[in-house]
């Protein structure tokens, strides 16, 4: 069961980022590199505020469903009501999420598809190698140990409540 729900929460994921950008790689100027950003910028293609601001727009809805739907599998769907159940679980999740944003959504979709190429940036790679995704991911790693005890938290304080 832990497998479908893992499945399930990465094509929440892989959605929520498809929807984010739609069909413009521009509306996820803020995920390339600075100097991807700074030649969108100098082409006219956007403007600093404009990232800012579809940052923002993005990354809160983001950040509260993946939550919520992390809340959800763990609490309701799993019946966890301990702290470190919920914990070992929330872990295990926000980890795969993780690793499958690197090596699935940043290398590989992002790496071969045509779609996230922006016009007149060509030149710049704007994909991580394996050496920076592998860096990235290890100290993601150290941060989601301490991080998985903010749903594990909730979900065991609401479970309180039922």
């Amino acid at each position: 069961m832990i497998l479908i729900q893992l499945i399930l929460f990465c094509a929440l994921f892989t959605w929520m980022v498809k929807l984010g950008v739609g069909n413009d790689p521009l509306n996820g100027l803020y995920f390339y590199p600075k100097p991807v950003q700074q030649r969108a910028f100098e082409l006219g293609l956007s403007d600093p505020e404009t990232v800012r601001k579809k940052r923002i727009q993005f990354m809160i809805p983001f950040v509260l469903v993946m939550f919520l739907a992390l809340v959800l599998i763990i609490g309701l769907w799993n019946d966890v009501r301990d702290f470190s159940t919920a914990y070992l679980q929330a872990l295990l999740f926000l980890e795969v999420m993780n690793w499958y944003d690197g090596i699935v959504i940043d290398r590989l979709w992002v790496g071969h598809s045509r779609f996230w190429i922006i016009p007149g940036t060509e030149d710049i790679p704007f994909v991580q190698t394996w050496s920076q995704i592998f860096k990235k991911r290890l100290i993601l790693s150290l941060i989601w140990i301490a991080g998985a005890a903010v749903p594990a938290a909730f979900v065991a304080l609401t479970a309180q409540m039922r």
